[in-house]
């Protein structure tokens, strides 16, 4: 995916993550929220990014209005790059 395409899809979701939340927790959070996700195994390189990981299970499940525009930022900007057909 291009370079440019990752930062305008970080500046569309920024204003979505709510505050006191970063936004790993928030991605890790939203991939919680799948009924087809049985567990996320994150990296982290220290106890405290591992421990923030962690965090993210303690959070509320996203509202459905935030999954649709995570949704749609996906499909707008990162789908053509990730889903290509050969």
């Amino acid at each position: 995916m291009p370079f440019e395409i990752g930062l305008t899809a970080v500046e569309r979701l920024a204003p979505l993550v709510p505050g006191g939340v970063t936004t790993a927790q928030f991605a890790l959070r939203r991939i919680l929220d799948q009924p087809q996700v049985t567990v996320v195994i994150p990296g982290a390189r220290n106890l405290g990014q591992a421990a923030a990981n962690a965090a993210a299970a303690d959070l509320a499940p996203l509202d459905p209005q935030t999954h649709a525009a995570v949704a749609a930022v996906y499909d707008e900007l990162i789908r053509e790059h990730v889903h290509v057909r050969r």
